[in-house]
């Protein structure tokens, strides 16, 4: 039987397309956003600049490296057959027409890109909902992240066509907050398990112990801190709550053993991701109870720190998994992983160094960070539109 095609093997399981694409986009969107920022480079459709780049990069990057996620780990957790071919094709065709309205928006009317925006995430529910409600799969109640990010992007467009540039950025922080608290929900279940595992391939025993109650009183405040950013964006509330989430996710993150897992890269950076969690969720409190100028730029230690970081992070073990591949991390990913610590510390604390000159922490940040996806695409991109080495399906 012949092997097949690289078209066919990319559309063979619900990460290829979606892992790649969400490389493309990082590649593709913070570049553009810095050349656009310290050069004034035009940008793609008719918004403001900073809607423009902070709506794509959730509904673009982060949702594509969403999907990928739960196109890959819905079948493994009901055992049911992957998501492939044609239905695939679909999806990603759904995410990339989007990016296209997107970019093309100043030629269309906006009830036009917002329908072919706000079609993706449906649709993507509906192909998980199936086997996790046939399955009764505990992970079920996770498709209320894809509503509540659909009913976040829905206010985004509405906003937008009032003209209400302040509000549309809130429904993006807030869906920024659901994300987060993704991120905490699925990081509690694979940073443990991950690091037992890897710390067992250095023959190292460690036990990783869960603390009765850490885990649903930090999901908790993070689902609180959500609804505060949507009801009163910036209040002290929020800041009082980022502080206890920042505590919380602290002693969370300790039970881990963090330390232990210093040479294994796939397991650090894991740890890494998760521990921008606490240190961004103490930047807001600090910024808005204190308004603490080295606190201004909280938000990009909890998308640039832990949300990009975790992605790539499991982008990179899904696909060697996935693909046949031993859970090795090569030299060049481990450097992907530092230097887009390098584009968070940088694109938080970046004024510190460079005072006054924010367009040289704009660029920066954004040449770390696109070198870091850029060796993503170049180390897995092969892997992502080739067949696996195994010869199993996939």
């Amino acid at each position: 039987m012949a092997a097949p095609s690289a078209p066919a093997a990319l559309f063979a399981y619900g990460f290829r397309p979606f892992f790649l694409a969400t490389g493309l986009a990082a590649v593709v969107l913070v570049p553009w956003w810095a050349s656009a920022f310290a050069f004034g480079t035009p940008l793609p459709g008719g918004w403001p600049p900073t809607l423009w780049h902070s709506h794509e990069m959730l509904y673009g990057f982060i949702c594509a490296a969403i999907a990928g996620f739960l196109l890959t780990a819905v079948p493994s957790w009901t055992g049911e057959r992957g998501f492939a071919g044609r239905p695939l094709m679909l999806l990603a065709g759904l995410w990339l027409l989007a990016r296209l309205a997107v970019g093309t928006s100043q030629w269309w009317p906006l009830p036009v890109v917002a329908a072919t925006d706000l079609a993706f995430l449906p649709v993507l529910a509906v192909f998980v909902a199936v086997p996790l409600l046939r399955a009764r799969n505990r992970n079920t109640p996770l498709l209320l992240v894809l509503v509540v990010l659909w009913l976040a992007d829905a206010a985004f467009y509405w906003e937008l066509g009032r003209h209400d540039a302040t509000r549309a950025l809130s429904a993006v922080k807030f869906g920024i907050d659901v994300v987060l608290v993704l991120v905490t929900v699925i990081g509690g279940r694979i940073v443990p398990a991950f690091t037992s595992s890897g710390l067992r391939t250095q023959g190292v025993t460690a036990t990783i112990a869960a603390w009765r109650g850490v885990t649903p009183l930090t999901v908790g405040l993070m689902v609180a801190c959500a609804a505060a950013d949507a009801l009163a964006p910036d209040g002290r509330l929020n800041g009082w709550l980022a502080l206890a989430a920042a505590l919380a996710q602290a002693i969370r993150l300790l039970q881990w053993r963090s330390l232990h897992t210093l040479r294994v890269p796939l397991v650090w950076v894991l740890h890494l991701g998760y521990a921008w969690l606490p240190l961004g969720l103490g930047l807001k409190a600090l910024a808005i109870l204190n308004g603490a100028g080295v606190a201004a730029f909280w938000l990009h230690a909890l998308t640039i720190g832990a949300a990009a970081t975790m992605i790539l992070a499991v982008m990179s073990r899904a696909t060697l998994g996935h693909t046949g591949r031993p859970l090795v991390a090569s030299p060049a990913i481990t450097a992907g992983y530092l230097l887009l610590a390098g584009a968070a510390v940088v694109r938080v604390f970046g004024l510190v160094w460079w005072a006054g000159n924010y367009p040289a922490v704009i660029v920066v940040s954004a040449l770390l960070w696109t070198a870091a996806f850029a060796l993503f695409l170049i180390v897995y991109g092969p892997m992502l539109w080739s067949v696996r080495i195994d010869g199993r399906p996939g």
